[in-house]
């Protein structure tokens, strides 16, 4: 975090988990995420806001209810009425059954090494899913002018449902590329029909599987980096 962070909020003693989400399975990479367990500390929605764009991580969680897990999400830039991986972020540090975001209730489910969430690919925001021919031509893309939200993807294996993904989300707010997005995976798998294995970024990985009623699991696994107060 940087300096100008510290220095504005640090009379404010707020504890904040950084967690990493859709850990490889050795456990690097993922996609950095901000808990803030106790919401009160930051009780508006203006408030929120500045903090998430201090902290510039791609999305950071709110929470205001650890035990009914009603939570609000935030980018640097816009509040989010769904998100993936904050969810499956603070569904897995909170140890919770059900997170509840503006955009509905969240099961969730662990299974020793992913934690799971059910979700609806309607709730996702809007992504440009954008195929290329192969998983090499997406290794290769340079960050585009900020604009759509792009979602790069190629099959490396087609039969066993692996892709290869980066995320852009063009904001231009920092986030030049999304190092893990459960959003764009759940809109992927809803267009595709089937149970996806995805690799994106540097190496994150994401598991999704299309369930009944138009319902997606998405799963990742999640680690502690620290905690810290500012």
């Amino acid at each position: 975090m940087n300096t100008t962070a510290t220095s504005r909020f640090a009379d404010r003693g707020t504890d904040i988990d950084v967690l990493r989400v859709f850990c490889a399975g050795d456990g690097r990479f993922g996609n950095a995420l901000g808990v803030v367990r106790d919401g009160r500390t930051h009780p508006d929605e203006a408030s929120r806001q500045a903090l998430a764009k201090e902290l510039g991580f791609s999305e950071t969680v709110f929470v205001d209810d650890p035990e009914r897990g009603a939570v609000d999400i935030y980018t640097p830039g816009v509040r989010l009425p769904f998100a993936g991986y904050p969810l499956i972020g603070a569904a897995w540090l909170l140890d919770l059954e059900v997170v509840r975001p503006q955009a509905g209730e969240v099961w969730v489910r662990g299974d020793g090494e992913f934690t799971w969430i059910e979700a609806r690919a309607e709730w996702a925001p809007p992504r440009t899913l954008r195929r290329y021919a192969s998983a090499e031509e997406v290794d290769a893309l340079e960050v585009p002018e900020p604009g759509e939200w792009i979602y790069a993807w190629a099959w490396e294996d087609e039969a066993a449902g692996r892709v290869r993904a980066r995320g852009f989300p063009g904001r231009g707010d920092g986030i030049d590329e999304d190092e893990a997005t459960g959003a764009a995976a759940l809109l992927l798998t809803a267009e595709l029909g089937r149970a996806l294995n995805i690799t994106q970024g540097l190496g994150s990985q994401l598991l999704t599987a299309p369930g009944p009623d138009g319902l997606i699991e998405l799963g990742g696994r999640v680690r502690l980096e620290r905690t810290m107060t500012i």
